[in-house]
Formats: structure tokens, C-alpha cells, sequence
């Protein structure tokens, strides 16, 4: 019995359309100005306690994009530049288009004898922040060494009498889980609008995650097309 083999030119016609698509996506990619941030890591997952003394998980926000900082309620000034930043973007966030995906914004404890889920709610309500959007949680010390410094790689270390040195830094995260941006130094742009606009190319890469678009931005990410 014969086998049926498909000729050269049927083969050629058949890959002719996938070929089209790529190249179309390449060429876009490389002509028009796309942007992507790039995909650093899977960001940790985590159990924590909320201001308001229920359960925050890393599948809670799963969908969302997240941006977290980490500090702690008694630190005054070291935290006053990083919180007003937080703030800012929390009240500019409107300038943005993510379309249907929502924004959360996460501020980690790394002191949980202090904060307590009362101590955060204040420490919350001093800050001006929206609940409904910006979450401010701890959990128990060891969890909190894997997640932060492990997991986000910002570096805290307790002295044992109520303070603390770390690192101010923020972590930007998309909706599948994936780092999308750290930010540890102020530039010549404000720290406020490099993550608005960060976020804003994120969006944009959110809305056009399916059909031949994609491909246009997958090949962006391949030629690292970054901010």
C-alpha cells in the first residue's frame, strides 16, 4: 500500500500563511513603536494578614496587575518619599489604560510584632489610602525572609530595637504572576511617572495578549524593545 506524501509546493502554499503572520509581527515590531517591559521572574507566592485581619494570598490578586513596596509603620522619614510615591500613583492611576484588568497596589510589612492589623489600618488611613485598592499586610517572620528577601529580592535587616535597615523598592507585577519592573533609584524622571508609564505599557500589552497582535508584541520582547 502506498503512502500519500505531500508535495514541495503543497508544503510551500501550506506555510505560506504562517510565514506571512511572523514576518507581519516581526515588521511591526521592529517598525512601529512598540514597547514591552520585560519578563524578569515569577514573582513569589505568599500568605499574608491584611489592615483589616483577613487572609491576603498571591492567588487573591492573580489577574491583577500589583505593585508592592515594603517598609514598615514606624519608619517616619526613611518612608515618607517611597509612601508619597505610592500615593501619587494611587490617586494618577486614572491616567492609565489597562482596560478590563484592575490595579492593586500591596505594601508589605517586614515588622509584624508592630503592625498589627490595627497599627496597619492607621498607618493606612494616615497615608490617605483607597482599602479598596491598596491593601497594607505582614505576615510571620520567616514567611516574610522567603517572600521579601528571597521572593522579591529586597534587601531588610532588624536590629532588634524597633528599627530596621532595607531597601526602598518597588516591584511591579502582572496579571499571569511574571516581575515586570523593579525600581529602587530615583532618576532625572520621577519615580511617579517612570511607574505610570510603565504600567501604561504594560496595559497596552495586556489588551492586545491574543489574536496577530501578539505576535507583534512577543517579537518585541525577542528584539527587547524596553523602555
Amino acid at each position: 500500500m502506498r503512502r500519500k506524501t505531500l508535495s514541495r509546493k503543497t508544503l510551500i502554499k501550506s506555510a505560506i500563511p504562517v510565514v506571512v503572520i511572523i514576518l507581519a509581527a516581526v515588521a511591526f515590531a521592529v517598525f512601529e513603536p512598540i514597547q514591552v517591559l520585560p519578563r524578569i521572574r515569577l514573582a513569589p507566592g505568599y500568605l499574608l494578614t491584611d489592615q483589616s485581619a483577613a487572609t491576603l494570598t498571591s492567588e487573591d490578586v492573580r489577574g491583577d496587575i500589583v505593585l508592592y513596596n515594603f517598609g514598615y509603620s514606624g519608619c517616619g522619614e526613611e518612608c515618607d518619599v517611597m509612601n508619597g510615591t505610592m500615593a501619587a500613583i494611587q490617586s494618577r492611576i486614572g491616567e492609565v489604560d489597562v482596560g478590563d484588568t484592575d490595579i492593586r497596589f500591596v505594601t508589605i510589612s517586614f515588622d509584624p510584632g508592630q503592625d498589627t492589623p490595627e497599627v496597619l489600618a492607621e498607618y493606612a488611613t494616615t497615608l490617605g489610602a483607597d482599602p479598596e485598592q491598596w491593601t497594607f499586610a505582614t505576615a510571620e517572620p520567616d514567611h516574610l525572609e522567603n517572600v521579601v528577601k528571597a521572593g522579591f529580592r529586597s534587601y531588610y535587616e532588624d536590629h532588634g530595637d524597633g528599627s530596621f535597615s532595607f531597601d526602598p523598592k518597588f516591584v511591579l507585577v502582572d496579571g499571569w504572576g511574571v516581575i515586570r519592573g523593579e525600581y529602587r533609584y530615583q532618576t532625572q524622571a520621577s519615580d511617579t511617572d517612570k511607574i505610570l508609564r510603565h504600567i501604561d505599557i504594560l496595559g497596552e500589552e495586556i489588551r492586545n495578549a491574543h489574536g496577530a497582535a501578539s505576535l507583534a508584541y512577543e517579537a518585541a520582547h525577542f528584539f527587547l524593545c524596553y523602555p
